[in-house]
């Protein structure tokens, strides 16, 4: 899914994308080409403590830039080998329920009044998913948590990698 629209509360200050635009999919509401959101500031959102330290540091970077805020989860994607033995590196989509849960977690969150956002949930590598989001939005900069324990030392983290690799600033907050 490119695009995420969430059920806005009544006490929400700004629309999450423009509902004064005719109806259509949540693609074309908060599209790339979308003033608001080009040149904005995307992070990578999982929910753990260290996404929301860096949510709340995009945040800060996203009012003090008068830009939107690009919100990108990862959903869970598995090689088929993993199911069935198979020889070919193909992907299979399996349900995520967290992006939705994420979504009315974010949406009722009031450190986020102050900024356009839009939640977008993307399948596959996390640094390729968020590189390509910063490409699509022409963004000014990544912004992530750090990764700590042991699965980060024996295969890297996805700050570590995605510096190496990234075409624009990356911000890694521990």
């Amino acid at each position: 899914m490119a695009g995420y629209e969430l059920p806005e509360p009544a006490d929400r200050k700004r629309p999450v994308a423009d509902r004064s635009a005719p109806s259509g999919s949540a693609e074309e509401s908060c599209s790339p080409q979308d003033p608001v959101f080009r040149h904005g500031i995307v992070v990578g959102f999982d929910g753990s403590t260290s996404a929301e330290r860096a949510l709340a540091y995009a945040v800060g970077m996203a009012v003090r830039g008068g830009c939107g805020l690009i919100i990108v989860h990862v959903a869970n994607r598995l090689p088929t080998t993993v199911w069935a033995g198979c020889e070919p590196p193909a992907l299979v989509d399996v349900p995520d329920h967290r992006t939705e849960v994420l979504g009315l977690e974010l949406a009722c969150a009031d450190y986020l009044a102050d900024v356009p956002w839009v939640l977008l949930e993307r399948g596959g590598d996390i640094c390729h998913e968020l590189e390509e989001v910063g490409r699509e939005y022409a963004a000014d900069a990544i912004v992530v948590g750090s990764t700590h324990g042991l699965l980060g030392r024996l295969f890297g983290t996805v700050s570590g990698r995605l510096v190496r690799r990234a075409q624009r600033p990356v911000v890694v907050i521990p």
